[in-house]
């Protein structure tokens, strides 16, 4: 059922689909309505809103030609986003687009009420009517809520092409699973993996090739209770899997039958919902594009470093190394590994040390995130932090700073190295373009 779920979510044609389905329906429900029951209504409903077949003949054919063009506009729009979105940003946002419900139920009501003029258009014949008409009308109202739905669209696309909303919808996405994983590491965080019974061992390879995108581990622990097993997961979240690649190891005396797509989804482009790293590395590409030479934003870098600040320190409470899922009775049925803190830290701030080390605007953003982190997070990981400063000190042409910028950035690495617990370190004094000579005052009583 999940896959199922996962599935639809990634084909963008059925909102639109549904919408026209609807409108169908409706067309049809209108013109039984004209056959039947229109005499019957005049008395209740005011004249006004009866029209002559030939009357409606005109207003549907205004109305269809004119939805045509709306829904021919509104695609042209999303299409210009997409671009927008993959060069300004990072082609991994476009899915935060693309699968925004708002984009495609707009599209759906253009679509929906093309079709339901269109139709009525075709049920209007003079002679299967002898009297007035309410179809005209529904289509006016139907009109008047793609009208409501345009100037919807428009303000939608006006606020989520800024930067701004995409960084935070981004943030957003990052804290939700950031959320669920803390949650899940209170409840079946471990410092240490379980112990396999003494069983015999059989390994299950995947079937697919692509990036994991979600785990079943109630499912595959729920499993594991029925065959009186235990499971490793080999494969981490966010991995790329190929075909025949092993992904479950089971202890059981017998081997049963598993179907290692029915618990593990793999597809061609990674996830968010149960990757956090992919949610920070959304963040760090649009700070990537934002510092490279064609953009030339740095503002929008440093906002977004500091965002990752913040994210780290919340990740960083996820509790234990491990998820050790248990049963009723308390035997423990599966083991999932977590990346370390560590890693993700690296995989989080290296190209930004590599991309941004000429700028020291971005470099002071690097420590000031840390800092960020630091106060958010606990203390095991504290030295962690401290190693990624010197990592970045280590990389960065230290006699090329400037002596405003060598003490701006001084003064940043002091306060990660208080924050932390850590001994600072001094970034070595430059020399002038006149040779050995300090470049000022403060230099030479320094030296």
């Amino acid at each position: 059922m999940k896959r199922f779920i996962l599935t639809l979510r990634e084909r963008l044609w059925i909102t639109p689909t549904l919408y026209s389905a609807g409108a169908i329906l409706l067309s049809l429900a209108m013109f039984y309505v004209d056959i039947q029951f229109v005499g019957e209504m005049t008395d209740y409903l005011p004249d006004i809103l009866f029209t002559s077949v030939d009357l409606a003949k005109t207003i549907m054919g205004g109305l269809s030609s004119a939805l045509l063009t709306m829904t021919t506009f509104t695609f042209s729009t999303i299409m210009v986003v997409l671009t927008t979105y993959s060069s300004q940003f990072s082609p991994r946002t476009l899915k935060n687009f693309v699968q925004d419900q708002m984009t495609w139920r707009v599209l759906g009501v253009f679509m929906g009420g093309f079709l339901y003029n269109t139709l009525s258009l075709l049920f209007m014949r003079d002679s299967l009517y002898n009297h007035m008409v309410l179809s005209a009308t529904v289509g006016i109202f139907i009109a008047l809520i793609c009208l409501t739905f345009f100037a919807i669209f428009i303000h939608h696309i006006a606020t989520s092409i800024q930067v701004s909303t995409l960084v935070e919808e981004l943030t957003e996405d990052a804290e939700r699973v950031i959320s669920d994983y803390t949650e899940m590491g209170e409840q079946y965080g471990r410092k240490e993996a379980m112990i396999a019974q003494a069983a015999a061992e059989w390994a299950f390879h995947a079937e697919v090739d692509g990036y994991v995108q979600w785990i079943d581990f109630k499912g595959l622990a729920s499993f594991a209770q029925q065959n009186k097993a235990t499971i490793e997961v080999l494969v981490q979240i966010g991995d790329f899997i190929h075909h025949d690649q092993p992904a479950v190891r089971l202890f059981a005396a017998e081997k049963p039958a598993l179907s290692i797509n029915e618990y593990i989804v793999a597809g061609k482009d990674r996830d968010t919902r149960q990757d956090p790293e992919f949610a920070l590395q959304k963040l760090v590409e649009v700070s990537l594009r934002a510092i490279s030479p064609g953009i030339n934003d740095p503002n929008t870098a440093i906002h977004n470093i500091r965002n990752l600040g913040r994210l780290m320190g919340q990740l960083s409470h996820i509790s234990g190394d491990y998820f050790v899922f248990a049963d009723d009775d308390g035997t423990d049925r599966l083991c999932y590994s977590l990346r370390p803190f560590h890693k993700v830290l690296y995989q989080t701030f290296f190209q930004l040390r590599h991309y941004g080390k000429e700028d020291v605007s971005v470099l002071a953003s690097i420590t000031e995130s840390l800092i960020i982190a630091a106060q958010l997070s606990s203390e095991r990981v504290q030295s962690d932090l401290w190693k990624m400063q010197l990592y970045i000190i280590e990389g960065m042409d230290q006699n090329e700073l400037l002596s405003l910028d060598r003490a701006f950035y001084q003064e940043k690495i002091d306060k990660l190295a208080r924050t932390t617990g850590e001994e600072t370190v001094q970034l070595p004094v430059g020399r002038s373009a006149r040779g050995n000579e300090p470049e000022n005052e403060l230099e030479a009583k320094q030296e």
